[in-house]
């Protein structure tokens, strides 16, 4: 078989091992990686955040007949912070998806708990939430991990 019917693998598979490799796939699947983790601490909380708020808006909800369940749900699907909540929450969902099918979970769902620092602070600006001083140590910590975890290659294991 002549060197240029080779794909790119297999030519890199038969470089010298002294030969650096500049694998682009990887660099690219990595902030392909990055980006989407990115999305997924966006809008995994700022989706709660205006499901929350819309719910706010909508009040307790109590209904002890059909039309009352009616009423409320006809409330909750109207309110325009629902609808947001439930299209960032899509994004969110695509991108967990989309980034689960190349980087390992034990990667992945370490990393995208930096979304709970983004919850408190969205919590406290947003919402007006009191964060209490251990709730900011404990999400500290959960930062700090992150950082660990981010300083992990995101696939360990081989592709099936």
């Amino acid at each position: 078989m002549s060197s240029s019917k080779l794909t790119v693998e297999e030519r890199e598979d038969m470089a010298p091992m002294s030969t650096p490799r500049h694998n682009n796939a990887h660099s690219g699947r990595h902030f392909k990686t990055y980006f989407l983790i990115l999305l997924v601490i966006i809008f995994s909380p700022l989706g709660n955040v205006l499901l929350s708020s819309g719910m706010k808006e909508v009040g307790p909800m109590t209904f002890h007949s059909a039309s009352q369940f009616f009423g409320v749900f006809a409330q909750v699907f109207t309110s325009g912070a629902i609808w947001l909540g439930i299209a960032s929450l899509f994004v969110y969902f695509i991108s967990y998806m989309l980034v689960l099918s190349w980087a390992d979970y034990s990667y992945v769902q370490p990393a995208t708990a930096m979304g709970y620092v983004i919850v408190a602070l969205l919590g406290h600006f947003v919402l007006h939430e009191t964060v209490t001083p251990l709730r900011w140590i404990g999400i500290s910590l959960i930062f700090l991990g992150v950082l660990v975890v981010g300083h992990t290659p995101p696939r360990t294991t081989e592709h099936r």
